[in-house]
């Protein structure tokens, strides 16, 4: 037995077929078609010689003589009201929907197709349950109605006179202006209440949309009404000046900043550039967008400093001692400084220089970066690159983009007012890139004295000489910095400061700073030395003095408040001493402690070297022999290059084992763990090779090596100690924690000299080229 859908008739039609490729047509719809197939005329012929019924349904594509596959699965049964064949072999035919159908199947004769078909039954009673959708869609095609104004004036009434549901459903979806394969989608449900709840969502959703049409059209229509408003007003305004006598029109303002720019004794490419820009804006409308646009342009090129220079300053002992007066020590980056000026006294034309400051953070890198200007008589401009990744950031965006501006360069030249400042490019190492660009890539012209005297911004769109401005970059990592870039800079290391000088310059330079912004006077308090060790060494965690200054400032304030609290008064005559014993009042309990150190003399505990970024630290290895077949157990959050550090260590012992009179099997019954510790903190890089070949050499003989050694130097399978980096702050840690002996590479012997004098009339250091040296020293 074959069941039949509900909504179908169980009875099958056969009915020529007529395939349209635009119209959907529906039952009680009355609508004329053209067609020129010769199947299709065929077909009409047919029915007008039988009962005058056609099935018409929509087809999907272009075919002549379309299959099942090409028309849609649903169709209407319609009868013709009229035929007017035509001269030119066409036919108007004019049909009325009576019932939708459903297709079954093709069947083909000798000039024609027909269809078989189920028709659809139609329900002329109305079920109480379809009432309240049948009133929701007739009030949604109500306002739909009084939106869409192109739509038949008899639509609504139609609607309104359906008596029962299928029929409103059929009449609203015929006079519906939507897409076609929506309207077939529609009509393609049986279910008569599925089918108006989706004829209902599908009205609300062109309502929506016609009201968002209308919304447009009103913003649109006052704004050109506001528009219009502003034309006679601006034309009013005209007029009125020109009576008073104050009328400037638009080619004397254009003429001003061609004028302004030549004046400014600018390239001929740009005053050619202005004019041409210039005869633009004169034939634009002034309330037209692009008028604005150019205007802005105009100004920005009037406004640049295009040959406006600062005479330098040439006298090298003026300009020394400013350096000195801001900052202590530092003597490399000063004595390029001093130098540049000695060869501007012998050369008037020549290029800035491209310095790069490398260094921890809170080491004076940018406050430098001010004094150079002072003691050169420049202007200072700066701009932080820090998580910049927009290479529009540097070069500008196009003009023709809303609210473009050149980028940082040209900005910060105009906010300059001067062809030569002195540049500062802040945190260069800490720019990335997306899909927007890269700008460590723009920056490359930007720092190539070759080519930055033909920079050309988007925005400008004609060159300008960058050649005289002194860049100076900061970082604390030149590992950060793309090397094409980094090939065009001058490195000037800057390395952290030792307590000495952290003393010296708290004493000299951060004091009288922080009493003058705090409004006390030079007598009022005194920091004894010892206090200021206790806030090095317990409150600040750094290489530089950033933190160190904060502290201090901290101190002077709760001791001022203190005073003032008490009624004291802070004249001349008030005068208090801050020992190390009050620090700790002041401040609060103590936020570090030293680094790590072993005061146990046992095998295995070995004390290495390390660099941050926030300067050296010590870095303790121990090894452990434990119950094992010969595996190596590494832990600490090692990286992958320390981890090949560790197995280069052990294989070298292994091959070597006769060299430290070592049994042949030694490593065989014994598994070996390595550990670094504070196990939270990831380690990484080659040069604990000889800190943890020592440690293995130390557990393997049972005999711990001397204390107080702290060691650096990367290891090869061979045995030999490569030189590392860093060195200035690895020794500085082992001076700050009390090591007395160093073990470095043979490799590094060229940078003792550059060490501070403490550090190495304390240390006693011992430069070796192969670990086999390294034994000799550690286990005699």
């Amino acid at each position: 037995m074959k069941l039949v859908p509900s909504g179908l008739k169980s009875d099958k039609r056969e009915l020529p077929l007529v395939a349209l490729k635009d119209l959907v047509l529906l039952p009680y719809m009355v609508t004329p078609f053209f067609t020129g197939r010769e199947s299709t005329i065929n077909a009409v012929d047919a029915a007008m010689a039988a009962d005058r019924m056609i099935f018409v349904v929509c087809q999907h594509n272009e075919n002549e003589d379309p299959s099942i596959n090409d028309i849609h699965d649903t169709g209407t049964i319609a009868h013709i009201l009229q035929v007017l064949k035509l001269p030119d072999g066409t036919a108007r035919i004019l049909v009325e929907g009576r019932q939708r159908g459903v297709v079954r199947r093709i069947k083909r004769e000798r000039n024609y197709s027909y269809i078989q078909l189920t028709p659809i039954s139609i329900n002329t009673e109305t079920d109480d349950a379809l009432i309240p959708i049948m009133a929701a869609v007739l009030k949604s095609f109500t306002k739909y109605c009084s939106l869409r104004k192109s739509i038949a004036k008899d639509a609504l009434k139609n609607a309104e006179k359906a008596e029962f549901a299928d029929k409103l459903a059929d009449v609203v979806l015929a006079n519906l202006q939507v897409k076609k394969e929506l309207k077939l989608e529609v009509m393609s449900i049986i279910d008569t209440a599925e089918r108006l709840d989706a004829i209902a969502v599908l009205i609300e959703a062109e309502i929506e949309m016609l009201n968002l049409q209308t919304s447009i059209s009103s913003r649109v229509r006052k704004k050109m009404e506001k528009n219009q408003k502003e034309y006679f007003l601006n034309e009013q305004i005209k007029e009125i000046n020109k009576e008073l006598g104050k009328e400037k029109d638009e080619a004397t303002e254009i003429d001003d900043y061609v004028k302004t720019i030549e004046a400014r004794q600018a390239p001929q490419e740009v005053i050619e550039k202005a004019k041409k820009e210039g005869a633009r804006l004169s034939k634009l409308q002034p309330m037209s967008p692009e008028s604005g646009v150019l205007r802005t342009y105009l100004e920005w090129l009037a406004d640049m400093p295009w040959a406006d220079k600062t005479e330098d300053n040439k006298d090298l002992k003026r300009a020394a001692d400013i350096l000195d007066e801001d900052h202590y020590n530092m003597r490399k980056p000063k004595d390029r400084i001093l130098d540049y000026i000695a060869v501007r006294q012998l050369r008037e034309k020549m290029k800035g220089p491209i310095l790069c400051f490398v260094g921890p953070p809170g080491t004076g890198k940018t406050s430098l970066g001010k004094s150079v200007a002072r003691a050169l008589d420049r202007r200072f401009v700066r701009i932080s690159l820090g998580g910049v990744r927009d290479e529009a950031e540097i070069r500008g965006h196009r003009k023709t983009y809303v609210g473009a501006l050149p980028g940082k360069i040209i900005q910060s030249v105009k906010k300059a007012g001067s062809s030569n400042p002195v540049f500062l490019l802040d945190e260069i190492d800490k720019m990335s890139s997306d899909f927007k660009g890269d700008p460590a890539s723009a920056l490359l012209e930007v720092l190539d004295p070759e080519q930055n005297s033909t920079f050309v911004d988007h925005y400008l769109e004609v060159p300008y000489d960058l050649s005289g401005i002194m860049f100076i970059t900061t970082a604390n990592s030149i590992h950060n910095i793309p090397y094409p870039l980094r090939d065009r800079m001058e490195i000037i290391e800057i390395p952290g400061y030792t307590d000495l000088e952290k003393l010296k310059i708290a004493a000299e330079f951060i004091i009288p700073k922080q009493k003058e912004e705090n409004g006390l006077l030079e007598t009022n308090i005194d920091i004894q030395k010892s206090a200021l060790l206790k806030i090095i060494h317990n409150y600040t965690m750094e290489s530089g003095v950033r933190n160190l200054e904060r502290q201090i400032g901290a101190i002077l304030r709760k001791t001022a408040r203190e005073a003032l609290t008490k009624g004291e008064s802070l004249n001349a005559e008030y005068s208090k001493t801050i020992t190390a014993r009050s620090i700790k009042k002041l401040l609060g309990k103590e936020l570090f402690s030293d680094d790590l150190v072993y005061a146990e003399d046992r095998p295995g505990l070995i004390h290495g070297m390390a660099w941050t970024e926030l300067g050296g630290t010590l870095l303790p290895v121990e090894a452990a022999l434990i119950e094992g077949k010969g595996e190596l157990i590494l832990t600490g959050q090692l990286g992958d290059v320390m981890k090949e550090s560790a197995r280069t260590a052990l294989s070298y012992i292994r091959s070597n084992y006769e060299k430290f009179d070592l049994e042949k099997d030694f490593y065989e019954e014994k598994s070996i763990h390595i550990h670094v510790p504070e196990g939270a903190i990831p380690k990484d890089g080659p040069s604990a090779g000889i800190t943890i070949v020592t440690a293995l050499l130390s557990i393997f003989k049972n005999k711990p090596i001397k204390k107080k050694f702290a060691m650096t130097g990367e290891v090869t399978l061979t045995g030999r100690i490569l030189p590392i980096g860093g060195l200035k702050e690895k020794t500085l840690a082992a001076y700050r924690n009390k090591m007395t002996d160093v073990l470095i590479p043979e490799g590094n012997r060229k940078d003792y000299d550059e060490l501070p004098s403490e550090v190495r009339g304390t240390l006693e250091f011992h430069f070796v080229k192969t670990a086999e040296e390294a034994y000799a020293i550690l286990f005699e």
